[in-house]
């Protein structure tokens, strides 16, 4: 087990503080390490090598990070954030409800089943069992967030007539499995190529046909 240099800080205090006042170089820490993770795997990642690799000294590296994990989970809540971002941007004015739901399930296959995110995926998982608190921010940061959002939408269009009452989690949950389909974790087990967009695009539209199946107001069925 790697030990932090003596004359550092404590990481986990010192991040919450350099964090604020130094984004650029925290940016090059979490891009060093997503370099190194994809390619080494959590296990085999040290912080020699991702200090090497974003270009610090392990001595700053150990000021923003105490450890392997606490750098990881922050890795890991910086992707998830700006992924959310990208991915979850609903127009709650458009009724076009079946187009807004198509758009979001396309766009969030084509991230899941990318080989970028189904190698941070497995990595994840082969972490976790050591490492709970690593699955737990995983499922905090990504699904558990990306079905708040899509939640709120949900709410928005159940406000305006457009999709039956009904429990908004429950909803946003049901509509985020039925887009992943058998094709995301077919690629997960290397049963099916990433980034199939034939396949992408005929899981979506069959998510979304079931869900307005079972959701759709007047103005959704179709």
């Amino acid at each position: 087990m790697e030990k932090k240099d003596a004359s550092t800080d404590d990481g986990a205090v010192a991040h919450s503080k350099v964090a604020k006042t130094n984004d650029a170089k925290m940016r090059q820490i979490l891009d060093g390490a997503r370099a190194v993770f994809l390619a080494d795997g959590f296990d085999g990642a040290s912080m020699n090598d991702i200090a090497r690799v974003a270009g610090v000294s392990k001595g700053t590296l150990y000021v923003y990070f105490d450890s392997k994990v606490t750098l990881f989970q922050a890795l890991i809540r910086d992707d998830r954030r700006r992924q959310a971002e990208q991915l979850f941007q609903f127009d709650h004015d458009d009724d076009d409800i079946a187009e807004v739901l198509y758009r979001t399930a396309t766009s969030m296959m084509l991230r899941l089943c990318s080989a970028e995110h189904v190698a941070h995926m497995r990595m994840v998982i082969g972490a976790a069992a050591k490492h709970p608190e690593i699955g737990r921010t995983f499922y905090e940061a990504g699904p558990q967030c990306g079905a708040a959002k899509v939640a709120a939408y949900m709410q928005r269009q159940m406000d305006a007539g457009r999709l039956r009452a009904s429990d908004p989690q429950t909803m946003a949950v049901h509509f985020l499995q039925l887009s992943q389909g058998g094709y995301a974790k077919a690629v997960l087990f290397c049963v099916a190529e990433p980034g199939d967009l034939k396949e992408i695009e005929r899981s979506a539209r069959e998510a979304v046909d079931a869900f307005l199946h079972g959701y759709g107001g007047a103005a959704g069925k179709q």
